[in-house]
């Protein structure tokens, strides 16, 4: 009888197809997705209560401007089984809400192409320019932000009357673009500072002026801190209410509508569900742009942070 010596190396088998081995790699992922979904579950348990706590005056607001006014305050239910389109009439003819609109669309309008051509240039020379002082210019504008409201109306008043603008849409205009607007004036330097040294030297040998470099080549790369310096110009200037209250005391029929909706509290007795109906056709707009212009503004945030 012969015995062979099995010293060859013999070669490792593969587990048969549907053997317990061939599983194992797969438990940890099993572990991993079933984690992710009880943290997605946890995390939409916390946030949809407070989503609903955030979003339930808004659309209780919305609800009480269909309504009367005997309804508006009975109970927290929302719903109406009437709609009362007369509240928005009432509110838009005879509160004015229809006049204030209009003062309102003009100083925002008016306010965003003065703030964002001047914001813009600052940003570009303080992004993109070295020079002594630049530093110390970027903190003054920062400590601006500090300094409360109040303490800057009575000069802002005292220069337009001075300029006879006071009682005017066109000094309304100019005291809502005031301000140090250090946040857009922040995005515009990060964005501009980003971009590449080779697009101003090209220019520049082509015999391009420094305004025509920034208008034609600078400011259309910046469209998303364009758009962020709008929405955050409108949301200050449609909202805008202690400097027009002061500036519109003699001049009822300059108010905004912040100013208007406050008035229409009366000493005696409010209509409510009027209140409400303006408060609606205020937000409206603002509502409307953020959405037209909500990419823009994610990209303009994260591009100049970069």
């Amino acid at each position: 009888m012969t015995i062979i010596a099995d010293d060859a190396p013999r070669t490792p088998v593969a587990p048969p197809a549907g053997s317990g081995a061939r599983r194992t790699p797969t438990r940890p992922r099993r572990r991993l997705l079933s984690r992710r979904m009880l943290t997605a579950i946890g995390l939409s348990a916390l946030l949809i209560p407070i989503s609903i706590g955030w979003i339930y005056p808004f659309l209780w607001m919305l609800g009480a401007s269909f309504k009367t006014n005997e309804d508006v305050f009975d109970g927290l239910n929302i719903f109406t089984p009437v709609l009362h389109l007369e509240n928005y009439a009432r509110a838009w003819q005879q509160a004015n809400i229809g006049q204030y609109f209009l003062n309102t669309a003009v100083i925002t309008v008016g306010s965003i192409i003065i703030t964002v051509g001047t914001v813009a240039l600052m940003g570009y020379a303080l992004g993109r320019y070295r020079f002594p002082g630049r530093k110390i210019i970027i903190g003054v504008l920062a400590a601006a932000v500090f300094l409360p409201e109040g303490y800057t109306i009575i000069p802002v008043v005292d220069l337009l009357q001075t300029l006879h603008l006071a009682d005017s849409l066109l000094g309304l205009t100019l005291a809502s673009s005031g301000g140090a607007h250090i946040i857009s004036l922040l995005l515009f330097a990060g964005y501009f500072a980003q971009l590449p040294d080779e697009l101003e030297e090209a220019a520049t040998l082509d015999g391009a002026s420094f305004v025509r470099i920034f208008w034609r080549i600078y400011l259309p790369l910046a469209r998303p801190v364009t758009a962020t310096a709008i929405i955050l110009q409108f949301m200050a200037a449609w909202n805008d209410f202690l400097l027009p209250l002061v500036m519109t005391l003699s001049k009822p029929e300059l108010r905004t509508l912040s100013v208007g909706i406050y008035a229409l509290q009366g000493e005696y007795g409010t209509d409510w569900s009027a209140l409400a109906a303006a408060s609606v056709i205020s937000l409206l707009p603002i509502t409307l742009l953020f959405l037209f212009l909500q990419r823009y503004f994610v990209e303009g945030i994260a591009g100049a942070v970069k």
